[in-house]
């Protein structure tokens, strides 16, 4: 009898410990079942507007690429029960999600490289596509990650060879064509999905896969390297440095591609959220300015893990050549007064790289050498970052905030 006692007053305290927790939380899991139920059973057409007026819709890119992870980062910190909700949508690249931004009616934002728009004029397919656009922020640098045998050393050893690169519908082979076109390297192009071309590629059937995207990428540091392959260099050629910029991976970045202490030079591409140019005043305007609001106010929780390590590249007021940034987005920096890069610490990069200045000689080499102070910025505020990360998370949250007649969409 005296141990059934004791069982029934341990029931009890646990029982009172559990509710006391329930307390603590911020959110009631039975509250909010209950706030769920009554959606369901008592929704009205009311209800539905309210819904849809605060939800913001994100076309990503593909499942493993590096799109997905920021979309889910983004919904992860900026939902806020009924406020704002951002709903990322699984997508298939760069193409896809600008022909998704100009007519999916759902569509309000979506993850573009910045070359893009670009190619689609170029080669026919669109007139003047962007003036139909405007962007709220660059977000970071995609690399390009060449996979290969070790025989292959430099992007121009893959003349004449089979070369995978993604599907067509999504943006790797819109920025390794134009790489090809400037340099006149001409390759056996195929469109092969990446997981399919990484097993080809080991079989012997092809001869590299391109990748470009933010690293570390999740199929690139997934490849099962017996030995054979390695990543390959890409030089920063002279007809590349009017859109591309320099870049560098690591072992640490690819332990199964680099060998340990190494370095493999690369260009990269920026990848930036874009939006349709909706007048201000509509409400599909106003629907962005409730994303820009949240977005830029939390935007120092992204710098922060678990979070994608490519926000730590990203500076809010950096500015894109060729892009109108989204007015309400100007504005709300320029009232936070959150400035693009200092040029003052561009003296501290041409200090470090003396031969690149006094190579710089007309205005096009000196464009294309602060591209090169832009890449190694970023480089340099992720490693700042996080060695104030190591020295005071707090002062890490704190210096990160420091940083921070129109065509008709059909609804």
């Amino acid at each position: 009898m005296r141990r059934l006692f004791a069982l029934a007053f341990v029931a009890i305290m646990m029982a009172c410990g559990l509710a006391a927790r329930a307390e603590e939380t911020e959110y009631d899991p039975a509250k909010v079942s209950d706030s769920l139920r009554a959606i369901f059973q008592f929704g009205s057409a009311q209800t539905k507007q309210a819904l849809n007026a605060n939800t913001i819709t994100l076309i990503t890119g593909t499942i493993g690429g590096t799109y997905v992870q920021i979309g889910a980062d983004l919904a992860s910190v900026l939902d806020d029960g009924n406020k704002l909700r951002v709903l990322p949508i699984v997508g298939r690249g760069s193409v896809q999600s600008v022909a998704d931004i100009l007519f999916l009616q759902g569509v309000d934002i979506g993850i573009v490289r910045a070359d893009t728009l670009d190619y689609l004029e170029r080669k026919g397919f669109a007139k003047d596509i962007k003036k139909q656009f405007t962007y709220v922020t660059k977000l970071y640098n995609e690399e390009m990650q060449v996979i290969a045998p070790k025989s292959v050393q430099s992007l121009r050893d893959l003349e004449g060879k089979r070369v995978s690169v993604d599907l067509p519908n999504g943006s790797t082979f819109v920025t390794v064509l134009t790489v090809a076109e400037r340099l006149g390297l001409k390759a056996n192009w195929l469109y092969i999905e990446q997981r399919i071309a990484m097993e080809k590629l080991k079989a012997g059937e092809l001869d590299a896969v391109i990748v470009v995207g933010g690293k570390p990428y999740k199929s690139v540091s997934n490849f099962n390297n017996d030995g054979r392959f390695h990543l390959v260099r890409v030089d920063y050629e002279k007809p590349l440095q009017g859109d591309y910029l320099p870049a560098t991976m690591t072992s640490k970045d690819y332990p199964n591609l680099i060998a340990e202490g190494e370095r493999v030079d690369t260009i990269a591409v920026p990848a930036l959220l874009a939006a349709y140019n909706w007048a201000p005043g509509s409400d599909r305007y106003r629907k962005l300015t409730q994303f820009v609001d949240a977005f830029f106010t939390k935007f120092p929780a992204l710098q922060n893990p678990p979070f994608h390590p490519k926000w730590k590249e990203t500076s809010l007021a950096a500015p894109l050549a060729g892009w109108s940034r989204l007015p309400y987005a100007q504005q709300w920096l320029d009232s936070h007064n959150v400035q693009p890069v200092a040029r003052g610490r561009f003296d501290e990069f041409l200090k470090q790289n003396p031969a690149a200045a006094k190579g710089a000689q007309s205005d096009a080499d000196r464009e294309a050498l602060f591209k090169q102070f832009q890449a190694w910025q970023a480089d340099q505020t992720a490693k700042d970052t996080v060695k104030d990360a190591a020295k005071d998370p707090a002062k890490d949250a704190s210096n990160a905030r420091a940083q921070v007649v129109r065509p008709s969409k059909p609804q």
